[in-house]
């Protein structure tokens, strides 16, 4: 058994871009992992990880700018640290050599099963590098199958208001049309326990379970609708994927054709809808209909911040997902005070993402995997669909300060 492993790799990009891939945070989060945090300097810190709970620790042992970048790797499970080694060379003026070396990885049975993840790791990594720098699209996501959800928060407290007997699970915020949970027949609320026949508590576990799938596959659920536990077989759906536009211009014109649809359903939703009406809130802790438009201006001003983070390669980690505070919901929703107004802040917010995204600068634009990573965030199915989820929390609110 080889204790190293060796790949060489013509990619069609600038040798700046090459280096730019190994040692940026944002960069890496673009082909490599889901999480990245770097110092790129001797001695500096090297820490990735992917959703599926695998990381990596380390630190820059050597780096030459544009020529090579040398660091220590331990990966989760792994009997030992080993090292990986990149060199760069030139082979024509947008053309570079990449050769990558993980060595170390010993050749004991100890070592088998992390040398074969590491190697077909690698194997595939390399392939989504060259489809990043070369054309822009990340196979992780053309690839990867989808279940059709959204999820939400699930803990002792939202189970009892559910009637669920269960405190763990993946509750489902929302079925996106069309897709394997609203064909098989899940619904919001429901709580997921096992997917194929595997527990899922949490993100990373459903991700795991997914990898094992294609589009396509039937996959068992088996899941809680309020007290009943039930079963049922889901086919598993290939992910749309939109068209990427190739220039700023006209990224910016996809998304404000996707704001004018929107925005035609929040304005239909809230026809004949009194101030009154639009501060009930059908539990203490849940949202007006004024907080609702509040919260869509949020997620507006936090998609500018979005847009600057990865534009300058300076992306925020965390530890999970961003969460809603009630308390600046509400902050924003008593200062423009009518339904009016706060529409006017919310379409000014998204007049300023159009012209933002119209303005691009080039060079972050010459970057094609930055470009298109942005470019499906804005315009995947997910977008419409969080605003139809929030249209239908709105009827609902309005039906229920009518009735009550």
């Amino acid at each position: 058994m080889t204790s190293s492993l060796k790949y060489t790799q013509p990619v069609n990009a600038p040798i700046s871009q090459l280096f730019r891939a190994f040692t940026n945070a944002t960069a890496l989060r673009e082909w490599l992992c889901d999480i990245a945090t770097v110092e790129p300097k001797a001695g500096g810190r090297f820490y990735i990880a992917w959703h599926n709970g695998y990381y990596v620790c380390g630190e820059f042992t050597s780096i030459e700018p544009q020529h090579q970048i040398f660091w220590t790797w331990h990966g989760r499970n792994e009997p030992a640290p080993t090292r990986v080694e990149i060199t760069l060379q030139n082979s024509g003026e947008r053309s570079t050599l990449l050769t990558l070396e993980h060595l170390g990885l010993g050749n004991t049975t100890k070592w088998e099963k992390a040398r074969e993840e590491i190697a077909r790791g690698w194997t595939n990594a390399i392939k989504n590098l060259v489809s990043v720098l070369e054309q822009g699209p990340d196979l992780r996501i053309i690839n990867r199958p989808m279940l059709g959800v959204s999820f939400g928060e699930f803990d002792a407290r939202r189970a009892a208001m559910l009637g669920i007997p269960v405190e763990t699970g993946m509750r489902i915020e929302g079925v996106f049309e069309g897709f394997s949970a609203q064909k098989a027949g899940l619904m919001k609320n429901d709580v997921l326990i096992t997917l194929g026949g595997h527990p899922c508590n949490d993100f990373p576990g459903v991700l795991r379970i997914l990898e094992k799938y294609q589009a396509g596959d039937a996959l068992e659920v088996v899941f809680y609708r309020g007290a009943e536990k039930k079963q049922l077989l889901l086919e598993l759906s290939r992910r749309p994927l939109p068209k990427i536009p190739s220039t700023p211009q006209a990224l910016s014109q996809a998304v404000q054709s996707l704001y004018t649809r929107a925005n035609d359903m929040l304005e239909e939703a809230l026809q004949n809808v009194s101030e009154s009406e639009a501060e009930f809130k059908p539990a203490p802790e849940e949202w007006s209909i004024k907080e609702v438009i509040a919260h869509l201006i949020h997620v507006e001003r936090d998609t500018q911040a979005y847009i600057n983070d990865v534009v300058f390669s300076q992306e925020r980690v965390s530890d999970g997902y961003s969460d809603n505070l009630n308390a600046r919901v509400a902050a924003t929703a008593s200062v423009f005070r009518t339904i009016a107004y706060l529409l006017d802040e919310l379409k000014r917010a998204e007049d300023e993402t159009i012209f933002l995204l119209r303005e691009l600068p080039e060079n972050f634009v010459a970057n094609k995997g930055s470009f298109w990573r942005l470019a499906f965030q804005l315009l995947q199915l997910e977008f419409p669909a969080h605003t139809q989820e929030h249209v239908d929390q709105i009827r609902a609110n309005l039906k229920a300060a009518r009735t009550g």
